[in-house]
């Protein structure tokens, strides 16, 4: 089938320029030697065809037959490859979701049962979010020394292993972009903030879980069972595929067309004709790539963006249980030095403390539906700024003497609008860099999120404890300025495609590519342009 699909391309293109009134003229003869005309061949270039069948022409490059990763994801589609990376994907996000709702919950017990000072509270809080590995390993990592945080003796050995935890717990950010890789345009901020739901699912279960297992077995035991998700995935981290783009840009096209004609197979899609090239690329991304001329300024405010989205939303969800114990402000501000409490004092979460620790969980769901609805018709600029500005007004109303269900309530929403904002960051993120440097510009984003998680316990904590005035003012005033950070981003990404160069007129929209021709083969590239 392949050698005669490579023959009919070597055949003249024959081109009808009229037929006539009746196919029995009595001209027929003499007009039949001026319905058909053989064009010159003078640019005719025998190609490489692949071994998959062939697609409609418009997924190639008409004057070049050649497709590049882009082109073959929109060829393919969405379908059984991608739902099942999408649950793949969503595991891992779902057990990262878990392993930072866990510090919540942990802090209170730990810092009753061991007596632990403010300080030493926020160290252990503070030590989850270190560090990243790649994705396969920072899974099997973060499952092992997660089960071995269960059978922590003291607090020095359970600070070590919380360490190590954080050390390997960032590969949820990389199986975004990966996942990501493999979404056609119209699919891709969609599929992106659907993973808000495995996050959120992961958030409730931590609750659920805590809520069954604290009174009976205790927290060693939810720490352990925290883990069943990173073993699942774990059992079907060998099905994961590689990225192909990744593969093109390093010159393993073998093993990038070997990628795609698996998901091709796996969706019962064709692949397209031709020879599968890679974007016009000087070298591989390197941090400098960061800070060229037209990314410089997009990548200083995405750091600060990403950082003010994970000093608030974790800092929030430390917040719950502290302001839940302390009454908010009615509970402390109020206090002379000489009254203020001991740092070893400690308060158990009761079952009122994780019926509104689990409303507000819940609060991830509705911010998820507001950003699908907003950042498609805002733009993803715009929705972010939003999410950081509603975030930093349900902040203010808890200076005042609140009641606790008007605080659960605007808990609630401030917490459904910033899971949201990080959300909008992670769809925005990877379309706004091009291949080569789209991993290294998440995994620094990613890295300034990983600062601000460890720099939130100790206001949320310790801070809170001197003054809940200046902790709320610290993450009101964080959000206003991500607010006007996110507006002065000098890119929109809306309906645009993943670039797959840094060069201005490469990857700018999906329909490709710059001909590879020149402006030579911009006149030829439409067939209607032809006479």
């Amino acid at each position: 089938m392949d050698d005669d699909l490579f023959q009919l391309r070597q055949l003249p293109v024959v081109r009808f320029r009229r037929t006539g009134e009746s196919t029995r003229s009595e001209d027929d003869g003499e007009n039949r030697d001026q319905v058909i005309k053989v064009p010159e061949q003078n640019d005719l270039e025998s190609v490489a065809l692949t071994d998959g069948a062939p697609v409609p022409r418009e997924f190639a490059n008409p004057t070049d037959d050649t497709f590049m990763v882009e082109d073959a994801v929109e060829a393919i589609g969405f379908g059984t490859f991608q739902w099942k990376l999408s649950i793949l994907t969503g595991l891992s996000w779902m057990a990262d979701a878990m392993e930072m709702m866990i510090l919540s919950i942990l802090a209170p017990q730990l810092h009753c049962e061991w007596r632990l000072l403010s300080l030493e509270v926020a160290l252990l809080t503070s030590v989850n979010p270190i560090k990243t590995l790649g994705l396969k390993m920072s899974v099997l990592w973060t499952m092992f020394y997660g089960l071995m945080s269960a059978f922590a003796p003291i607090y020095g050995w359970i600070l070590v292993l919380r360490a190590l935890v954080g050390f390997g717990i960032g590969g949820a950010p990389q199986s975004v972009t990966l996942y990501a890789e493999f979404l056609p345009m119209k699919s891709r901020a969609t599929c992106i903030l659907l993973m808000e739901i495995f996050w959120a699912l992961g958030t409730v279960f931590e609750v659920l879980l805590a809520i069954l297992v604290m009174p009976t077995l205790g927290w060693r035991w939810l720490l352990g069972l925290s883990t069943i998700p990173l073993f699942i995935f774990a059992f079907f981290s060998f099905w994961l595929p590689e990225s192909a783009r990744y593969d093109v840009l390093t010159g393993n096209q073998e093993k990038a067309l070997a990628t795609l004609k698996r998901i091709a197979s796996e969706n019962g899609a064709p692949m397209p004709l031709g020879k599968l090239i890679a974007a016009k690329q000087e070298e591989r991304g390197k941090i400098k790539d960061l800070f060229s001329s037209h990314l410089c300024m997009t990548t200083v405010l995405l750091w600060f963006i990403w950082f003010a989205n994970a000093f608030s939303y974790y800092g929030l969800v430390l917040l719950t249980t502290e302001l839940f114990q302390e009454g908010g402000t009615c509970g402390g501000e109020s206090l002379s030095k000489e009254e203020l409490p001991c740092s070893l004092e400690c308060k158990y979460l009761n079952s009122d403390d994780y019926k509104d620790l689990l409303w507000t969980t819940l609060s991830e769901f509705p911010g998820l539906l507001v950003t699908l609805w907003a950042i498609d018709r805002l733009g993803r600029r715009k929705t972010m700024a939003l999410c950081f500005f509603i975030f930093s007004m349900c902040i203010i109303p808890l200076y005042g003497c609140v009641g606790r269900v008007s605080m659960t309530v605007l808990i609630f929403i401030a917490r459904a609008f910033i899971a949201g904002g990080f959300q909008a960051a992670y769809v925005y993120t990877p379309e706004v860099y091009p291949t080569a440097t789209r991993a290294l510009g998440l995994g620094t984003s990613s890295g300034m999120a990983r600062v601000g998680a460890l720099i939130t316990p100790f206001v949320a904590q310790v801070m809170l404890e001197s003054s809940v005035y200046l902790a709320l003012s610290v993450y009101c005033c964080c959000c206003l300025l991500a607010a006007f950070a996110s507006c002065a981003l000098p890119i929109e990404t809306t309906g645009r495609g993943l670039q797959e160069s840094n060069q201005r007129e490469w990857g700018q929209e999906m329909v490709g590519r710059a001909p590879s021709r020149g402006s030579a083969g911009n006149s030829q590239s439409s067939p209607g342009s032809q006479g």
